[in-house]
């Protein structure tokens, strides 16, 4: 098997899914409890936030446990859209979200918030200017991913954090789910205000997530409850889960730039290689992430791709994971203005630090014979 699907989720570590097992059996506490086995529960809640601060290089007050990038982006987005209400209703994302983010707005529109979409170039970036013209004095949050999920196209979130610094008024939150682990992002140097990770993006276990939220901004929760997670995430927390992952945002970030550099070379052989593919259209920019890498094989149904490949033993995507049996075409081409010939043929492939360039130079003839057959057969 080569799996070349790991922007929709990675393969746990073996230690992580052995930390997960270890809790699970002997810390099976509440956190909340006041006896023994709940302070043994809270000693490692309070651990495990402390190293997961000291990773992201923040503070352990800044660190919020969630159940993935989910419910981070709309704790993050909607969360600052009701605490500051009063003092403006209009926010601002680009037209390339994930869909966590992108619904989320659409909830608020029909709340009455004006969003403003901003549009992104041919290489999926926004605009830092078109940004600085849509800001006004009722701006209350601007949300901006890192790293695109479907392109891999890398956001200039510091140069939007710099200019944010003049509008006060103006919270801004980054969706670094598919960034973090290989590209790099200073939150202080970013001026970031919020911030969302998923654990299950860099090899830990489904249902995690950190939400950072820094010192001095107020959001409203969005769960009620308990109180968990400083008010901000009530709900029994998820102890197992968030000390794997927390061993697995060390054991990646511990490795980072290895990763970059091997993720980089395979993703350039796969570049040169498709460049000279018939009928191949590679629209994933230069200027992107290391392990995302999205192609357009016109005239190819997508799906009939995908299962093809499948059936070889290799397993790739169509878009988003979360969208990906959805019957639309991919919103993320269609903004970048690649046009539908290249959104209705487009598959995406992406590799982690388990991938192999073995993998790579065995999928480079896989996928060379299966999309000759398949062309023969759309004749």
């Amino acid at each position: 098997m080569i799996y070349f699907d790991n922007s929709a989720t990675t393969k746990p570590y073996p230690e992580v899914l052995q930390s997960y097992m270890t809790v699970a059996e002997k810390y099976f506490g509440n956190p909340s409890s006041i006896h023994a086995i709940g302070a043994e529960a809270e000693r490692l809640l309070s651990q495990s936030r402390s190293v997961t601060a000291q990773l992201l290089r923040v503070k352990p007050t800044e660190i919020i446990f969630t159940s993935g990038g989910t419910e981070g982006n709309n704790l993050a987005i909607k969360g600052t859209a009701i605490k500051h209400r009063s003092r403006g209703r209009h926010v601002i994302t680009t037209g390339i979200e994930h869909a966590s983010v992108s619904a989320a707005f659409k909830q608020l529109e029909m709340l009455g918030f004006e969003v403003t979409y901003l549009s992104v170039g041919k290489e999926g970036i926004v605009s830092v200017e078109e940004l600085k013209r849509s800001l006004r004095d009722d701006t209350i949050l601007v949300s901006v991913m890192h790293v695109n999920n479907e392109m891999g196209a890398i956001q200039p979130i510091e140069e939007i954090g710099r200019l944010l610094q003049q509008y006060p008024k103006a919270v801004f939150h980054v969706d670094y789910v598919q960034g973090i682990g290989k590209v790099p992002l200073d939150f202080k140097k970013a001026h970031i205000d919020l911030c969302t990770m998923s654990g299950h993006k860099f090899h830990s276990v489904k249902g995690t997530g950190i939400l950072y939220v820094r010192e001095g901004v107020a959001i409203d929760p969005i769960l009620s409850g308990g109180q968990q997670e400083k008010y901000y995430r009530s709900g029994t927390e998820n102890l197992p889960g968030i000390v794997a992952m927390t061993k697995a945002l060390r054991m990646t970030l511990e490795k980072q730039e290895e990763t970059r550099q091997k993720l980089h070379r395979m993703k350039e052989e796969l570049v040169s290689f498709f460049s000279i593919v018939p009928r191949a259209a590679i629209n994933t920019p230069k200027a992107s992430a290391p392990h995302i890498l999205n192609v357009s094989f016109l005239g190819l149904k997508p799906e009939v791709l995908v299962h093809a490949l499948e059936e070889r033993g290799i397993y790739v995507s169509t878009k988003s994971a979360c969208s990906s049996k959805a019957k639309e075409l991919s919103h993320v081409l269609l903004e970048m203005g690649l046009g539908q010939k290249a959104a209705e043929s487009a598959i995406r492939i992406s590799f982690s630090n388990q991938n192999t360039m073995e993998e790579i130079e065995q999928f480079k003839v896989i996928i060379q014979t299966t999309i000759s057959k398949l062309y023969e057969v759309t004749r």
